[in-house]
Order: C-alpha cells, then structure tokens, then sequence
C-alpha cells in the first residue's frame, strides 16, 4: 500500500516499500507453504512414530513468517533513522527495477 500511495513522492520510499512488499510477499508466502506442507508431513509420520522426530523441526519452519515481521520492523526502523536498508536477496534487485539498470 505504501508503494502504491508513494511511489511517485519520494524514490527512497518507493526503493524502500517495495522492497519490503516484494520481500514480506516470499516469506509468507513460501513460509506457509512450507509450514503447512511440513505440518501434514509432520501429521501423517506421527502414525508411525517417526513424525514425533519432526515436531522440533516443524515448530522451527513455522516460525519463518514470524522471523520475516522481526526482519521487517528492524528495517522499518533502520529506514526511519535515515540509513539505507537493503533486504537480503531483494535489495539490489528491486534497486536496478527502479533505477532502470
């Protein structure tokens, strides 16, 4: 939403909200895909017992979309003091986007 209101505004906001947008996009995306296929995994082990083993890890996967809110307040933050933030494996992309490189 904010890159779409700001875009035209301000090009550090635009560089900055739609890195955040695309970013937040794959993590919870991918993160709840990635839960709920662990969790049905985790679900239909438990039958043989194996499944129990899972558990640590599946309770660890879901925690990605979580870790991706933290991610994002500190760059939120970051960004609010003035310094430049760059989202890891998204930043130089979305940077060449706007710049037209």
């Amino acid at each position: 939403m904010i890159y779409l209101v700001y875009q035209d505004r301000s090009r550090y906001v635009a560089y900055h909200a739609l890195q955040a947008l695309i970013f937040q996009s794959i993590i919870w995306l991918g993160g709840c895909i990635l839960t709920l296929v662990t969790w049905t995994i985790t679900g239909i082990l438990s039958a043989v017992l194996v499944g129990l083993i899972c558990i640590p890890f599946a309770m660890l996967i879901s925690a990605i979309p979580l870790a991706g809110i933290v991610y994002g307040i500190v760059g939120g933050i970051q960004c609010n003091q003035g310094q430049d933030f760059c989202y890891w494996m998204v930043g130089d992309w979305v940077r060449g986007t706007l710049t037209g490189d």
